[in-house]
């Protein structure tokens, strides 16, 4: 029985996501593929993959930089998500990194910001930015990347912590940690896993088992791979610098894994069997 997604997901608030969206991790590293990473990012809002992901930390501003550039004309149209980084967490340094990043951007609101990982700060203070930002309006949802189970823990003792909208983590076919206890641990509260590195950076397009799946279905590695990622109903931001990049990657979504495919994957790629420590890159 070939393995389907829908095209959105529900944030707890009830509000839908793209399930494919778009990462910027490199975006604007190198100022001669710049007019290429904005009609490339461009050319996604045009096929649906508004949700659009960067943070401070990508080019020390410059990916957040070209994102404005981007999607200048277009703000409400894209679902937009950036980072604080773990040393800026404090209550004060989440707010000033929030609104450096909205100067970047050249937009008055994100609509999610993440702590990009766990750092010393206190959640407890890193909270209390978020909710100081939630009520200027000047974020809409808040949320972590790279929390384990234990990270997740607790964050909901933490007074707000049960407002998580998202855990944005490491996850694809050769990164399968998270599908022993975290992924189930989030399904049952209702919050999202997002997945960045779809494709381990381009790694994985060098798997023979994808290749031979991707063969059987007229389609690329790259796609079988995110197709893999979204049958979970797992939203994720694979990264493209190119117009024909953006548009295989949108492919994705029409590519149904059959069980046939998905357990020869399993074969190449084992599912864990115990719990191990959340992988990272």
């Amino acid at each position: 029985m070939p393995t389907t997604a829908p095209d959105t997901v529900p944030l707890p608030s009830g509000e839908r996501i793209p399930l494919l969206g778009q990462g910027t991790w490199h975006l604007g590293d190198d100022p001669r593929r710049r007019a290429d990473e904005i009609a490339a990012l461009r050319r996604g809002l045009d096929l649906g993959m508004t949700l659009v992901d960067t943070a401070e930390m990508y080019g020390s501003g410059a990916s957040e930089e070209l994102v404005g550039e981007a999607i200048a004309g277009r703000r409400d149209e894209v679902f937009l998500v950036s980072k604080v980084l773990p040393g800026h967490a404090d209550r004060a340094g989440t707010i000033a990194a929030c609104e450096a990043s909205l100067r970047r951007l050249g937009t008055d609101r994100l609509d999610l910001y993440l702590l990009h990982w766990r750092g010393r700060i206190p959640l407890e203070e890193t909270l209390q930015g978020f909710a100081e930002l939630a009520d200027s309006g000047r974020i809409r949802h808040w949320g972590v990347s790279n929390f384990d189970v234990s990270d997740m823990t607790d964050l909901l003792s933490v007074p707000g912590g049960d407002r998580v909208a998202v855990n944005q983590v490491l996850y694809n076919p050769s990164r399968r940690g998270v599908e022993y206890d975290l992924l189930p641990w989030c399904y049952r509260r209702d919050i999202p896993l997002m997945a960045y590195s779809p494709v381990e950076q381009g790694r994985l397009l060098r798997s023979a088992a994808l290749r031979e799946v991707a063969r059987a279905h007229g389609a690329t590695p790259a796609q079988v791979a995110l197709a893999w990622v979204l049958r979970k109903a797992v939203p994720t931001i694979p990264k493209a610098g190119r117009v024909e990049h953006v548009e295989e990657n949108h492919a994705a979504l029409d590519l149904e894994l059959t069980t046939g495919d998905l357990d020869a994957l399993d074969r190449a790629f084992p599912p864990p069997t115990g719990p191990g420590p959340l992988e990272i890159l």
